[in-house]
C-alpha cells in the first residue's frame, strides 16, 4: 500500500515529469548533433571518371567535394588510357555525401607477363590449348624433321627462340616448331 500511494504522490510524478524531460532534451540534442555532422538528406551524385587521369580525376572530385584511393591496377584492357580509370565504386550516378571516398581501379601500362610453361615434347594438340588458355595468342606453325610428328620441339616470338620460364607479355604471338615425323631410329642427323 506504501508503494501505491508513493506512485502517486506529488513528489514522485514531479520527479517522473522532471527525468522524462531530460531524457526528451537529451536525445533532441543527441539527433541535432547528428543531424548537423552526418550532412543529413546532402547528396552528391558520383561523375563518370572512366578513361580519365589521375590528375584529372584529382581536379574532377576536388570540384565535387570528394576524394578518391586507387584501389587497384587490373588487367590491361587497350581500349583504355594507359592509367587512366577502368572502374569506380560508387559507380556513376550513384549519390554519395560530401567526403565520401571513391574507390577506383587503373588501367596498368600494359599487359602482364606470363611464363612459358615447360611443353616441350608434348603434341600440338595439348600444348595449343595450354597457351591459349594463359593468354597467348599461337603465330606461325612450322614443321621440322623429327621423330616425332605434331611433338613441340621449339617455341619462338617475334623470330627469337624462348624458352620454358621465360616471361612474355599476355598475347603475345608464339610460333610452334613442331616435329614432321618424317625422321626414324635408323636415319642419321
Amino acid at each position: 500500500m506504501k508503494l501505491f500511494r508513493f506512485l502517486f504522490s506529488k513528489l514522485f510524478v514531479y520527479q517522473l515529469l522532471i527525468a522524462l524531460l531530460v531524457v526528451f532534451i537529451i536525445v533532441f540534442a543527441a539527433l541535432s548533433w547528428l543531424d548537423s555532422t552526418t550532412n543529413h538528406d546532402q547528396r552528391i551524385e558520383v561523375p563518370d571518371l572512366s578513361k580519365l587521369s589521375l590528375e584529372v580525376v584529382e581536379e574532377e572530385l576536388k570540384a565535387y567535394g570528394l576524394r578518391y584511393v586507387v584501389v587497384d591496377s587490373s588487367n590491361y584492357n587497350p581500349d583504355y588510357p594507359i592509367y587512366s580509370v577502368i572502374e569506380q565504386n560508387p559507380k556513376p550516378g550513384k549519390n554519395v555525401k560530401e567526403n565520401r571516398k571513391i574507390y577506383l581501379t587503373l588501367n596498368p601500362s600494359g599487359y602482364a607477363k606470363i611464363e612459358i610453361p615447360e611443353i616441350e615434347g608434348r603434341t600440338k594438340r595439348q600444348v595449343i590449348p595450354t597457351l591459349k588458355s594463359i593468354g597467348f595468342e599461337i603465330g606461325e606453325i612450322t614443321y621440322k624433321p623429327n621423330l616425332a610428328k605434331d611433338a613441340v620441339i621449339g617455341l619462338r616470338h617475334k623470330g627469337k627462340a624462348v624458352k620454358a620460364g621465360e616471361r612474355l607479355p599476355k598475347t603475345s604471338v608464339i610460333d610452334l616448331v613442331l616435329g614432321d615425323g618424317s625422321r626414324n631410329y635408323n636415319s642419321e642427323e
